[in-house]
């Protein structure tokens, strides 16, 4: 028996790891159902958001004593904060598909140029960079509603709120000074 020739398990090689890249570069697709499920917790936030806002309004409208104003604020603020988590889901989601994916084109051909990089993720330093500011916003936002309902009854607790207060307004000259950068 005659041995294989070097040109014919040259080409046999080329021709698996070609087909092997094939089915690699075809397999990042499975990255579709965390896009498709991110997108999905994005609309259901957004329901959950707007069903907390509505609650506060229509408790608005039964009630306007003092004592209910607070706990309406909270209410309201509850459904920022779904908003805020919708738009974290909708960011990773849209910046998932762009990194793994594709791009997405529509975006280039129906936006004005000054706001395509408003979702623009080009790399996976961009996408935590969008991701860990509107996460320190959704914090701030929590944090503010469960300030508003807070009793301060010593001294020892209302220098834990200042505190609090302090740490919110570093954490948001953060976020604004890294969108100066």
């Amino acid at each position: 028996m005659r041995p294989l020739s070097k040109n014919f398990q040259n080409s046999f090689r080329n021709s698996l790891e070609k087909s092997f890249e094939v089915l690699i570069w075809r397999f990042r697709l499975v990255s579709i159902l965390p896009v498709v499920m991110s997108l999905l917790g994005s609309v259901g936030c957004f329901i959950l958001g707007t069903a907390e806002e509505l609650k506060a309004f229509s408790g608005m409208l039964k009630s306007l004593d003092h004592s209910s104003s607070t706990k309406l604020i909270g209410t309201m603020i509850g459904g920022i904060d779904y908003y805020v988590i919708g738009i974290a889901l909708l960011i990773f989601g849209y910046g998932i598909y762009e990194l793994v994916i594709s791009d997405i084109d529509p975006r280039d051909e129906s936006i004005p140029e000054r706001r395509r990089n408003l979702l623009s993720i080009t790399s996976l330093e961009s996408l935590k960079q969008k991701l860990s500011n509107v996460i320190v916003v959704a914090l701030i936002v929590s944090a503010f509603k469960t300030m508003i309902s807070f009793k301060i009854n010593s001294m020892l607790e209302l220098l834990q709120f200042c505190g609090g207060v302090t740490l919110l307004a570093v954490s948001a000259w953060l976020i604004g000074r890294s969108h100066s950068d």
